[in-house]
Protein backbone atom coordinates (compact mmCIF):
# COMPACT_ATOMS: atom_id res chain seq x y z
CA UNK A 1 0.00 0.00 0.00
CA UNK A 2 2.79 2.41 0.94
CA UNK A 3 4.65 1.69 -2.34
CA UNK A 4 1.43 2.32 -4.28
CA UNK A 5 0.95 5.68 -2.58
CA UNK A 6 4.57 6.65 -3.24
CA UNK A 7 4.16 5.63 -6.90
CA UNK A 8 1.06 7.78 -7.41
CA UNK A 9 2.63 10.69 -5.57
CA UNK A 10 5.63 10.48 -7.87
CA UNK A 11 3.41 10.41 -10.95
CA UNK A 12 1.38 13.34 -9.65
CA UNK A 13 4.54 15.32 -8.99
CA UNK A 14 5.86 14.55 -12.46
CA UNK A 15 2.76 15.77 -14.25
CA UNK A 16 2.14 18.67 -11.87
CA UNK A 17 5.63 20.15 -11.81
CA UNK A 18 5.86 23.00 -14.37
CA UNK A 19 8.52 22.65 -17.06
CA UNK A 20 10.52 25.83 -17.38
CA UNK A 21 12.23 26.77 -20.62
CA UNK A 22 16.02 26.83 -20.55
CA UNK A 23 17.83 30.16 -20.44
CA UNK A 24 19.35 31.23 -23.76
CA UNK A 25 21.11 34.38 -22.65
CA UNK A 26 21.15 37.55 -20.58
CA UNK A 27 20.44 41.15 -21.48
CA UNK A 28 23.72 42.89 -20.66
CA UNK A 29 23.10 46.36 -22.09
CA UNK A 30 20.15 48.24 -23.53
CA UNK A 31 18.89 51.74 -24.20
CA UNK A 32 15.78 53.41 -25.56
CA UNK A 33 12.61 51.47 -26.28
CA UNK A 34 13.36 47.78 -25.62
CA UNK A 35 10.89 44.99 -24.87
CA UNK A 36 10.59 41.24 -24.37
CA UNK A 37 7.93 38.54 -24.34
CA UNK A 38 8.20 34.99 -23.06
CA UNK A 39 6.67 33.36 -26.14
CA UNK A 40 4.94 34.05 -29.44
CA UNK A 41 1.47 35.64 -29.49
CA UNK A 42 1.82 37.25 -26.07
CA UNK A 43 2.20 40.90 -25.09
CA UNK A 44 5.56 42.64 -25.00
CA UNK A 45 6.80 44.05 -21.68
CA UNK A 46 9.65 46.48 -20.91
CA UNK A 47 13.01 44.77 -20.45
CA UNK A 48 14.78 44.97 -17.11
CA UNK A 49 18.51 45.08 -16.42
CA UNK A 50 20.31 41.71 -16.41
CA UNK A 51 17.14 39.92 -17.47
CA UNK A 52 17.46 36.35 -18.69
CA UNK A 53 15.72 35.39 -21.93
CA UNK A 54 14.60 31.77 -22.18
CA UNK A 55 14.03 29.50 -25.16
CA UNK A 56 11.04 30.68 -27.15
CA UNK A 57 11.44 34.24 -25.89
CA UNK A 58 11.45 37.35 -28.05
CA UNK A 59 13.19 40.72 -27.83
CA UNK A 60 12.17 43.85 -29.69
CA UNK A 61 13.53 47.38 -30.09
CA UNK A 62 11.64 50.58 -30.94
CA UNK A 63 12.65 53.54 -33.07
CA UNK A 64 15.55 54.44 -30.75
CA UNK A 65 16.01 51.05 -29.06
CA UNK A 66 19.30 49.17 -28.82
CA UNK A 67 20.04 45.85 -27.10
CA UNK A 68 23.00 43.58 -26.35
CA UNK A 69 22.64 39.91 -25.37
CA UNK A 70 25.27 37.55 -23.96
CA UNK A 71 24.34 33.94 -24.72
CA UNK A 72 25.09 30.83 -22.67
CA UNK A 73 27.66 29.63 -25.25
CA UNK A 74 29.61 32.95 -25.04
CA UNK A 75 28.06 34.28 -28.25
CA UNK A 76 26.99 37.93 -28.36
CA UNK A 77 24.11 39.52 -30.26
CA UNK A 78 23.55 43.24 -30.79
CA UNK A 79 20.15 44.40 -32.03
CA UNK A 80 19.72 47.87 -33.54
CA UNK A 81 16.54 49.94 -33.61
CA UNK A 82 13.21 48.76 -35.08
CA UNK A 83 14.23 45.12 -34.81
CA UNK A 84 12.62 41.92 -33.55
CA UNK A 85 14.37 38.65 -32.72
CA UNK A 86 13.07 35.30 -31.51
CA UNK A 87 15.49 33.16 -29.49
CA UNK A 88 13.76 29.94 -30.42
CA UNK A 89 16.34 27.48 -29.19
CA UNK A 90 19.90 27.16 -27.87
CA UNK A 91 20.90 23.74 -26.56
CA UNK A 92 24.43 23.13 -25.34
CA UNK A 93 25.87 19.90 -23.90
CA UNK A 94 29.15 17.98 -23.83
CA UNK A 95 28.88 16.83 -27.44
CA UNK A 96 26.80 19.32 -29.39
CA UNK A 97 25.44 22.83 -29.79
CA UNK A 98 22.15 23.55 -31.53
CA UNK A 99 20.67 27.01 -31.95
CA UNK A 100 17.82 28.58 -33.87
CA UNK A 101 17.06 32.31 -34.04
CA UNK A 102 14.51 34.22 -36.10
CA UNK A 103 15.08 37.84 -37.13
CA UNK A 104 11.65 38.94 -38.32
CA UNK A 105 12.68 42.55 -38.87
CA UNK A 106 15.61 44.87 -38.38
CA UNK A 107 19.38 44.80 -37.98
CA UNK A 108 21.46 42.25 -36.08
CA UNK A 109 25.16 41.78 -35.44
CA UNK A 110 25.76 38.15 -34.42
CA UNK A 111 29.10 37.08 -32.99
CA UNK A 112 28.66 33.32 -32.73
CA UNK A 113 31.24 31.69 -30.46
CA UNK A 114 33.33 28.81 -31.76
CA UNK A 115 32.72 25.47 -30.05
CA UNK A 116 35.76 23.22 -30.64
CA UNK A 117 35.03 19.52 -30.34
CA UNK A 118 31.26 19.95 -30.51
CA UNK A 119 28.87 19.10 -33.30
CA UNK A 120 27.42 22.52 -34.03
CA UNK A 121 24.28 23.63 -35.85
CA UNK A 122 23.32 27.26 -35.36
CA UNK A 123 20.85 28.86 -37.74
CA UNK A 124 19.35 32.30 -38.25
CA UNK A 125 16.20 32.47 -40.31
CA UNK A 126 12.98 34.18 -41.23
CA UNK A 127 10.26 33.43 -43.76
CA UNK A 128 12.61 34.02 -46.71
CA UNK A 129 16.10 32.85 -45.79
CA UNK A 130 18.25 30.55 -43.63
CA UNK A 131 21.81 31.30 -42.50
CA UNK A 132 23.86 28.43 -41.07
CA UNK A 133 26.87 29.45 -38.96
CA UNK A 134 29.54 28.06 -36.67
CA UNK A 135 32.18 30.39 -35.24
CA UNK A 136 31.30 33.54 -37.12
CA UNK A 137 30.56 37.25 -36.92
CA UNK A 138 28.16 38.65 -39.48
CA UNK A 139 25.58 41.38 -39.97
CA UNK A 140 22.00 40.63 -41.03
CA UNK A 141 19.42 43.14 -42.25
CA UNK A 142 15.82 42.01 -42.65
CA UNK A 143 13.46 44.49 -44.33
CA UNK A 144 10.13 43.04 -45.39
CA UNK A 145 10.88 39.99 -47.56
CA UNK A 146 14.43 41.20 -48.33
CA UNK A 147 17.53 40.07 -46.42
CA UNK A 148 21.08 41.43 -46.67
CA UNK A 149 24.19 39.86 -45.11
CA UNK A 150 27.71 41.22 -44.54
CA UNK A 151 30.53 38.90 -43.44
CA UNK A 152 33.03 39.98 -40.78
CA UNK A 153 34.67 36.73 -39.61
CA UNK A 154 34.39 33.06 -40.54
CA UNK A 155 31.84 31.88 -43.08
CA UNK A 156 28.06 31.76 -43.29
CA UNK A 157 26.03 29.44 -45.54
CA UNK A 158 23.03 31.43 -46.84
CA UNK A 159 20.11 29.73 -48.60
CA UNK A 160 16.57 30.49 -49.74
CA UNK A 161 13.63 28.15 -50.10
CA UNK A 162 15.44 25.90 -52.58
CA UNK A 163 18.28 25.14 -50.11
CA UNK A 164 20.94 26.21 -52.65
CA UNK A 165 23.66 27.72 -50.47
CA UNK A 166 25.90 30.69 -51.12
CA UNK A 167 28.96 30.91 -48.86
CA UNK A 168 29.50 34.34 -47.33
CA UNK A 169 33.13 35.16 -46.40
CA UNK A 170 34.63 38.15 -44.54
CA UNK A 171 34.34 41.48 -46.37
CA UNK A 172 31.72 40.12 -48.75
CA UNK A 173 27.99 40.68 -48.91
CA UNK A 174 25.08 38.73 -50.31
CA UNK A 175 21.33 39.26 -50.34
CA UNK A 176 18.06 37.68 -51.31
CA UNK A 177 14.33 38.25 -51.22
CA UNK A 178 11.12 36.23 -51.26
CA UNK A 179 12.94 32.94 -50.72
CA UNK A 180 15.01 33.13 -53.93
CA UNK A 181 18.52 31.71 -54.11
CA UNK A 182 20.89 34.40 -52.75
CA UNK A 183 22.92 36.34 -55.29
CA UNK A 184 26.59 35.52 -55.74
CA UNK A 185 28.56 37.19 -52.92
CA UNK A 186 30.08 40.57 -53.80
CA UNK A 187 33.32 41.96 -52.36
CA UNK A 188 32.85 45.07 -50.21
CA UNK A 189 35.41 47.35 -51.84
CA UNK A 190 36.65 50.47 -50.00
CA UNK A 191 35.15 53.84 -50.89
CA UNK A 192 32.03 52.39 -52.49
CA UNK A 193 28.35 52.87 -51.56
CA UNK A 194 28.15 49.29 -50.30
CA UNK A 195 31.18 49.91 -48.05
CA UNK A 196 29.37 53.00 -46.76
CA UNK A 197 26.35 50.83 -45.99
CA UNK A 198 28.45 48.27 -44.13
CA UNK A 199 30.14 51.02 -42.08
CA UNK A 200 26.73 52.44 -41.13
CA UNK A 201 25.56 48.96 -40.15
CA UNK A 202 28.59 48.41 -37.91
CA UNK A 203 28.07 51.81 -36.28
CA UNK A 204 24.54 50.99 -35.11
CA UNK A 205 25.50 47.54 -33.79
CA UNK A 206 28.65 48.37 -31.87
CA UNK A 207 29.04 47.79 -28.13
CA UNK A 208 27.54 51.21 -27.44
CA UNK A 209 24.39 52.62 -29.03
CA UNK A 210 24.76 55.52 -31.49
CA UNK A 211 23.75 59.01 -30.45
CA UNK A 212 21.28 59.24 -33.35
CA UNK A 213 19.69 56.76 -35.73
CA UNK A 214 19.83 58.50 -39.11
CA UNK A 215 22.43 56.09 -40.49
CA UNK A 216 20.40 53.11 -39.35
CA UNK A 217 17.17 54.39 -40.85
CA UNK A 218 18.88 55.20 -44.17
CA UNK A 219 20.58 51.82 -44.49
CA UNK A 220 17.87 50.05 -46.58
CA UNK A 221 17.74 52.97 -49.01
CA UNK A 222 21.54 53.06 -49.39
CA UNK A 223 21.64 49.36 -50.25
CA UNK A 224 18.62 49.67 -52.53
CA UNK A 225 20.24 52.50 -54.48
CA UNK A 226 23.45 50.46 -54.80
CA UNK A 227 21.35 47.58 -56.09
CA UNK A 228 20.11 49.74 -58.98
CA UNK A 229 23.71 50.25 -60.15
CA UNK A 230 24.76 46.68 -59.47
CA UNK A 231 21.72 45.22 -61.23
CA UNK A 232 22.50 47.36 -64.28
CA UNK A 233 26.04 45.95 -64.25
CA UNK A 234 24.70 42.39 -64.01
CA UNK A 235 22.37 42.96 -66.96
CA UNK A 236 25.20 44.35 -69.07
CA UNK A 237 27.22 41.25 -68.09
CA UNK A 238 24.51 38.90 -69.37
CA UNK A 239 23.33 37.81 -65.89
CA UNK A 240 19.73 38.72 -66.55
CA UNK A 241 17.91 36.64 -63.94
CA UNK A 242 20.27 37.76 -61.20
CA UNK A 243 19.81 41.37 -62.34
CA UNK A 244 16.04 41.00 -62.05
CA UNK A 245 16.45 39.64 -58.53
CA UNK A 246 18.73 42.50 -57.48
CA UNK A 247 16.22 45.04 -58.80
CA UNK A 248 13.47 43.21 -56.88
CA UNK A 249 15.56 43.40 -53.70
CA UNK A 250 15.84 47.15 -54.27
CA UNK A 251 12.05 47.32 -54.53
CA UNK A 252 11.58 45.32 -51.34
CA UNK A 253 14.12 47.40 -49.42
CA UNK A 254 13.11 50.88 -50.54
CA UNK A 255 10.13 53.03 -49.69
CA UNK A 256 11.24 56.09 -51.68
CA UNK A 257 9.35 56.60 -54.94
CA UNK A 258 12.50 57.53 -56.88
CA UNK A 259 14.28 54.27 -56.06
CA UNK A 260 11.22 52.11 -56.61
CA UNK A 261 10.48 53.70 -59.99
CA UNK A 262 14.09 53.28 -61.12
CA UNK A 263 14.04 49.62 -60.09
CA UNK A 264 10.86 48.96 -62.06
CA UNK A 265 12.16 50.71 -65.16
CA UNK A 266 15.38 48.68 -64.94
CA UNK A 267 13.37 45.46 -64.65
CA UNK A 268 11.34 46.56 -67.67
CA UNK A 269 14.52 47.11 -69.68
CA UNK A 270 15.83 43.63 -68.86
CA UNK A 271 12.55 42.00 -69.85
CA UNK A 272 12.18 43.92 -73.11
CA UNK A 273 15.78 44.17 -74.32
CA UNK A 274 17.27 40.89 -73.22
CA UNK A 275 14.57 38.37 -72.34
CA UNK A 276 12.05 39.12 -75.12
CA UNK A 277 9.23 39.29 -72.62
CA UNK A 278 7.25 42.42 -73.53
CA UNK A 279 4.29 41.44 -71.36
CA UNK A 280 6.45 41.44 -68.21
CA UNK A 281 8.06 44.72 -69.29
CA UNK A 282 4.62 46.25 -69.81
CA UNK A 283 3.55 45.20 -66.31
CA UNK A 284 6.53 46.98 -64.72
CA UNK A 285 5.73 50.24 -66.52
CA UNK A 286 2.06 50.07 -65.65
CA UNK A 287 2.99 49.66 -61.99
CA UNK A 288 5.05 52.85 -62.14
CA UNK A 289 2.10 54.72 -63.65
CA UNK A 290 -0.33 53.27 -61.11
CA UNK A 291 1.77 53.76 -57.98
CA UNK A 292 3.62 56.99 -58.82
CA UNK A 293 1.82 58.89 -61.62
CA UNK A 294 3.51 62.18 -60.68
CA UNK A 295 7.06 60.82 -60.44
CA UNK A 296 9.73 62.04 -62.84
CA UNK A 297 10.03 58.46 -64.13
CA UNK A 298 6.35 58.43 -65.13
CA UNK A 299 7.27 60.04 -68.46
CA UNK A 300 9.53 57.13 -69.41
CA UNK A 301 6.97 54.63 -68.13
CA UNK A 302 4.18 56.16 -70.23
CA UNK A 303 6.35 56.18 -73.34
CA UNK A 304 7.45 52.58 -72.74
CA UNK A 305 3.82 51.53 -72.27
CA UNK A 306 2.78 53.02 -75.60
CA UNK A 307 5.77 51.59 -77.43
CA UNK A 308 5.31 48.07 -76.04
CA UNK A 309 1.60 48.10 -76.87
CA UNK A 310 2.55 49.17 -80.41
CA UNK A 311 5.03 46.28 -80.67
CA UNK A 312 2.37 43.87 -79.39
CA UNK A 313 -0.03 45.14 -82.09
CA UNK A 314 -2.56 46.50 -79.60
CA UNK A 315 -3.11 49.47 -81.88
CA UNK A 316 -6.01 51.23 -80.17
CA UNK A 317 -4.52 50.89 -76.70
CA UNK A 318 -1.17 52.09 -78.04
CA UNK A 319 -2.84 55.19 -79.54
CA UNK A 320 -4.41 56.05 -76.19
CA UNK A 321 -1.10 55.86 -74.33
CA UNK A 322 0.90 57.70 -76.98
CA UNK A 323 -1.65 60.52 -77.23
CA UNK A 324 -1.66 60.80 -73.45
CA UNK A 325 2.12 61.14 -73.60
CA UNK A 326 1.88 64.09 -76.00
CA UNK A 327 -0.81 65.69 -73.83
CA UNK A 328 1.17 65.35 -70.59
CA UNK A 329 4.65 65.93 -72.02
CA UNK A 330 4.34 68.21 -75.08
CA UNK A 331 8.08 68.89 -74.93
CA UNK A 332 9.03 65.41 -73.73
CA UNK A 333 12.26 63.74 -74.75
CA UNK A 334 10.38 61.01 -76.65
CA UNK A 335 8.05 63.32 -78.56
CA UNK A 336 9.59 62.62 -81.97
CA UNK A 337 9.33 58.86 -81.60
CA UNK A 338 5.77 59.13 -80.29
CA UNK A 339 4.67 61.21 -83.27
CA UNK A 340 6.26 58.70 -85.64
CA UNK A 341 4.46 55.79 -83.99
CA UNK A 342 1.15 57.64 -84.07
CA UNK A 343 1.70 58.37 -87.76
CA UNK A 344 2.17 54.67 -88.46
CA UNK A 345 -0.91 53.78 -86.41
CA UNK A 346 -3.03 56.33 -88.31
CA UNK A 347 -2.41 54.76 -91.72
Amino acid sequence: MFKTIVFYCAVFAAVSTPVFASSVGTVTKFSGEVYFRVKDNTSYQPIKSSMEISEGGWVKTGKNGWLELDLIDKSKFTLANNSELELARLHLDSTSKEGLFTLTQGKLRASVAKSPGLTSSVKFKNRSVVAGVKGTEFLMLSEGPANVFFGNEGSVAISGHDDKEKMLLPQYMTQTTRGYTPIDPVAVEPNTPIAEAKAAFETVTRTVPPEEWVASDNLPAIIARWNISYGHYLADSGKYEQALQVFQIALDLAKAAEIRCDARLERSAVYSRFLQNPEAALAENLLVLEEYPKAVQAEAALFNTGQILFELSFKERAKVQLREYLYKYPKGRHRGTVETLLGILSK
